[in-house]
């Protein structure tokens, strides 16, 4: 198998992983196969309990209570499994995000709660967050070494949220959006990716702290010079 995730998408577009999952939310796009859906249960299921590497597309197959061929032919290879597998996961993330923050009254508040609920969302995922403790070197190179398609695609998300806010008049019209959001974007994923001795990661109130003193301070539009 690849040592990265990346390998399976070249097979099914340019897009990455992230660009796909992100795509499904927001058109909304639901599995009508069944029995695809159940292999990608079973593997959800298998990945979790074994770990990537000791599982194989028998092992799904009989978690599913189906044929290998079966398996086989609706994902080609285990990479594109492991790929629908988290490229699922993801998707399932931005659902949560989107639930998440309507649950803030403020603008501001929206931004704490989405950085909270983000951190959590996917270091608490047992497949995600489990690859990212274990076997960092399978999700790593398909997040961070795709030349920032990855970051450039949850930045859009995080832009097109802080777009919705300016036409809603709850923040200024001079705000740069791409550039705050790519900054917010990296803080975040910085926090997932290399460990912190100062700031702990599973403790919200914290978390939700730095936000509200460095994250929300980046509404307020600089002046230009």
């Amino acid at each position: 198998m690849e040592r990265s995730l990346s390998g399976a998408g070249a097979a099914s577009g340019p897009e990455s992983l992230l660009e796909r999952a992100f795509i499904d939310a927001v058109e909304q796009v639901d599995d009508l196969d069944p029995t695809r859906a159940r292999v990608l249960d079973a593997a959800y299921e298998q990945f979790c309990r074994m770990g990537i590497q000791r599982s194989t597309m028998e092992d799904v197959a009989k978690r599913a209570g189906v044929s290998r061929i079966t398996v086989y032919r609706r994902f080609a290879t285990k990479d594109v499994l492991v790929e629908q597998v988290v490229r699922r996961e993801f998707r399932r993330y931005f659902d949560q995000f989107l639930l998440d923050i309507q649950q803030a009254e403020s603008v501001a508040d929206r931004v704490v709660l989405g950085f909270v609920s983000s951190l959590r969302a996917i270091r608490g995922n047992p497949l995600i967050g489990g690859l990212l403790a274990v076997e960092p070197d399978l999700v790593a190179p398909s997040m961070i070494s795709d030349g920032g398609r990855t970051l450039a695609t949850v930045r859009e998300f995080v832009a097109g949220q802080l777009r919705h806010e300016q036409h809603a008049g709850n923040v200024s019209k001079e705000l740069d959006t791409d550039l705050v959001a790519e900054l917010m974007v990296r803080i975040s994923a910085s926090f997932l990716a290399i460990p912190s001795h100062i700031i702990d990661i599973e403790d919200d109130e914290q978390l939700a702290e730095v936000a509200r003193r460095y994250l929300v301070p980046m509404l307020e539009p600089r002046p230009r010079r």
